[in-house]
């Protein structure tokens, strides 16, 4: 029996009886973030990184979860555990497993790049390496983040001299902090969308984050006017938008690099930024593991492991209900 296996209820560890971001009910889960897709209700028993436990609380309700810190070890029946930066969002793990000398990386979804609201990620040495291929293609290659940011700030600039509210899209959990890290509040007021907004309070006891305020039903157009607003992409088509007024709207994902994606979200800026490693960031990491045996999850999978096998690699597709970051993935992450 391989250390993990992959079955109908998610990756299970048979000696353990655990199971690694479970996509049905489980008695133990180990987690590896807050997105919805990997952290799921139903579980008897939750373990995560301890920044995640505030996060899957506020998203599961009242669970039973453990948090640990990154690094430190825990054994289950003879496996031993740890978790360690995925660079993807706050909180965010890789997950280390080990049993008679063998080792095992699970990544859940992960980027290389810094993004200054997330424990940068670091390579974990192992045999087996799951990775996420979100991105796995080489057209996939991302801009400086510091370039977006600046792209960012000069659009809502320029906006607010037209007094154009500017409506800034992205997923809730890790997207729109990140957003929030490097926007500049000397431009104006940034408002928040209710599901932003929550999110982001849970996290402000974490984080550095500029103030904001959120929009209400007493909120007018007038008061928003100039300012920027940061919002699910959900908001796209809805009621709710009516009471900004006079609009730019722009929307942040790695899949804005495609023009049809950017075509499909009707917005009038797209930026690129992605939570996820692009090409380089995806080959990099499985490199600096040292691993020989490569399974590719979630993305661009078969092509991926197809590469990786013709370039040294024991690579191969294993099939999961993870999304990672899709353009159909509207409401959040």
């Amino acid at each position: 029996m391989p250390l993990l296996e992959f079955t109908s209820k998610g990756i299970y560890c048979s000696q353990a009886n655990v199971y690694l971001d479970p996509w049905r009910g489980v008695n133990k889960a180990l987690i590896t973030h807050g997105h919805s897709d990997h952290a799921r209700w139903g579980s008897q028993h939750y373990i995560t990184h301890e920044l995640n436990v505030p996060i899957i609380k506020h998203r599961l309700g009242s669970i039973s979860v453990v948090g640990k810190r990154y690094g430190d070890p825990f054994n289950i029946n003879g496996v031993q555990f740890s978790f360690h930066p995925s660079g993807h969002v706050p909180g965010a793990s890789q997950i280390r497993v080990e049993y008679k000398g063998e080792v095992w990386v699970f990544t859940g979804d992960y980027k290389v790049q810094s993004d200054g609201i997330s424990t940068p990620f670091e390579p974990i040495k192992c045999h087996t390496f799951i990775t996420e291929s979100t991105f796995g293609l080489p057209v996939f290659q991302w801009e400086e983040p510091y370039r977006i940011h600046e792209k960012i700030n000069i659009w809502w600039a320029e906006n607010q001299a037209q007094k154009t509210t500017s409506l800034l899209m992205g997923y809730s959990l890790g997207k729109i902090q990140r957003l929030l890290k490097h926007l500049d509040p000397s431009i104006g007021t940034i408002y928040t969308h209710g599901a932003t907004d929550e999110m982001t309070m849970v996290l402000r006891a974490y984080l550095d984050l500029p103030a904001t305020k959120r929009i209400t039903a007493e909120t007018s157009k007038k008061e928003i006017e100039g300012n920027l607003v940061l919002a699910p992409p959900a908001v796209m088509g809805s009621t709710w938008i009516k009471k900004l007024g006079n609009l730019s709207t722009g929307y942040a994902s790695g899949w804005m690099a495609f023009r049809g994606a950017r075509r499909r979200r009707a917005v009038d800026r797209a930026f690129v930024l992605s939570d996820h490693a692009d090409w380089n960031g995806l080959l990099s990491s499985i490199k600096a593991t040292g691993c020989e045996n490569v399974i590719t999850t979630h993305g661009y999978t078969d092509l991926f492991a197809q590469y990786l096998s013709a370039n040294g690699w024991n690579a191969k597709t294993e099939k999961t209900q993870y999304e990672g970051e899709t353009l159909e993935n509207s409401t959040e992450e």
